[in-house]
C-alpha cells in the first residue's frame, strides 16, 4: 500500500492584536478621507482640457512699525523701514507691472486681497475689478495671523472681508486664503457658515477635494505651497530665472500627468505670485517667459486657463460621488 503524505497545512494568519492606545489611529482632522491620486476621475474641464491652470495673485498690505511681514534683509527693530518699503514696492510699482503682463497674455487672475488695501490703494483693486479678475478674501492684513483669533474674532474677520469685497465689486467672494495660511480648528466650519464656497488653505492634492464642515459643503481648491514665489525666492533664495524654470517644469509635468496613459484625470495647477517679488523688473522678465510658455499651450487648447472660483463652480456642477457620505460620517465622528 502506497502512502501518500498529507500536504503541509497552510499556516493560518494570526489576528493582529489590538494595539495599545498610544499605537492606534492618529488624530484626524475629520474633513475628508484619504484618496490616492491613482483613483482617477473621468470628467474633463471646460473645453475638454485635463489641466486647469490659475494665477493666485496675492496683493497684501502691512502695518507700518508693527506686525508680521516677509523680509528681504535682516529684521530690524520697528520701524523696520527696509522690509516695509520693499513690500510696499509691490503695491506702488510691482502690481501694475504684473497686471500689464497678465493683460499681455489675456490671463485672468485670482486676486487674493487684504481688505486694508481699500483704505490704502483702492486704485489697485479697481484695476483688478475692471480686468474681470476674481476677488478672493485674504484677511484684512497680512501683518496678523488668523490662527491667533478666537471663534468670535475669526467669524467677524470672515464676515468683514466678505461684505467689504461685496460692497466694492457687487459680488461676495466665493473663496478664501488665510493670511499666512493659518487656521484654527474651526476655520473650515466658519468659512462654510459665512457663505464661502471654497478654501485655498489646504494644499494636499492636485485635485479639488470636498470637505466636511458643520456649515455644509466646502471645496478645497489646490493652492501651491512650492510653486510659490515666497518660499522659493525668499526662503530658498532662488533667482528669477530658476523660479521661471520651475514654473515651466511644473507645468510640463502636470500636463503630462493629467494625460497619464493609465489614469488620465482633471488636475489643477496654481501659481502663487506676490507683486513685491515677481514685480521686480529682473524677475518680471523671467515670469514673462514662463507665462508665454503656458499661453502657447492655452492657445492650442491644451489647458483651461481659469480662476479658483471657476474651478469651484465646475466641481459643484459635477454629480456627487456615490460613496462620499460614508467615510465623511466616520471621519466626522472621530473629530
Amino acid at each position: 500500500m502506497t502512502h501518500h503524505p498529507s500536504p503541509p497545512a497552510t499556516p493560518r494568519p494570526h489576528a493582529a492584536p489590538a494595539p495599545a492606545p498610544q499605537f492606534g489611529p492618529l488624530r484626524s482632522h475629520g474633513r475628508f478621507p484619504y484618496r490616492p491620486i491613482t483613483d482617477a476621475d473621468a470628467f474633463r474641464w471646460p473645453g475638454g482640457a485635463r489641466l486647469a491652470v490659475y494665477l493666485g495673485f496675492n496683493i497684501e498690505h502691512f502695518a507700518f512699525g508693527e506686525g508680521l511681514g516677509a523680509s528681504l534683509g535682516p529684521v530690524s527693530p520697528q520701524p523696520d523701514v527696509l522690509n516695509y518699503s520693499w513690500r510696499e514696492y509691490g503695491n506702488r510699482v510691482g502690481v501694475w507691472r504684473c497686471l500689464e503682463l497678465f493683460d499681455q497674455f489675456a490671463m485672468p487672475a485670482g486676486v487674493l486681497l487684504n481688505t486694508a488695501l481699500y483704505d490704502h490703494c483702492p486704485e489697485v483693486l479697481d484695476a483688478c475689478l475692471a480686468r474681470g479678475d476674481e476677488l478672493i478674501g485674504h484677511g484684512h492684513t497680512n501683518a496678523c495671523r488668523q490662527s491667533e483669533l478666537d471663534e468670535a474674532g475669526e467669524r467677524a474677520l470672515l464676515r468683514h472681508c466678505r461684505e467689504r469685497i461685496r460692497a466694492h465689486s457687487g459680488q461676495a467672494p466665493a473663496g478664501w486664503l488665510s493670511p499666512w495660511i493659518s487656521e484654527t480648528m474651526a476655520t473650515p466650519d466658519l468659512l462654510a457658515e459665512c457663505g464661502y464656497r471654497y478654501t485655498l488653505n489646504w494644499c494636499h492634492d492636485d485635485r479639488p477635494v470636498p470637505m466636511q464642515t458643520r456649515g455644509g459643503p466646502l471645496w478645497a481648491i489646490p493652492y501651491p505651497q512650492e510653486l510659490n514665489d515666497i518660499p522659493m525666492i525668499v526662503a530658498r533664495q532662488l533667482d528669477g530665472a530658476a523660479f521661471a524654470d520651475m514654473i515651466i517644469d511644473h507645468f510640463d509635468e502636470m500636463l503630462a500627468q493629467a494625460g497619464h496613459a493609465r489614469h488620465p484625470q482633471p488636475l489643477v495647477m496654481g501659481i502663487a505670485l506676490h507683486p513685491y517679488l515677481v514685480g521686480q523688473p529682473y524677475r518680471l522678465r523671467h515670469l514673462r517667459r514662463a507665462l508665454a510658455h503656458i499661453a502657447a499651450h492655452r492657445d492650442r487648447g491644451d489647458i483651461w486657463m481659469t480662476t479658483p472660483g471657476a474651478i469651484c463652480a465646475a466641481m459643484e456642477a459635477q454629480p456627487p460621488a456615490q460613496d462620499a457620505g460614508a467615510p465623511f460620517t466616520a471621519l466626522a465622528a472621530s473629530r
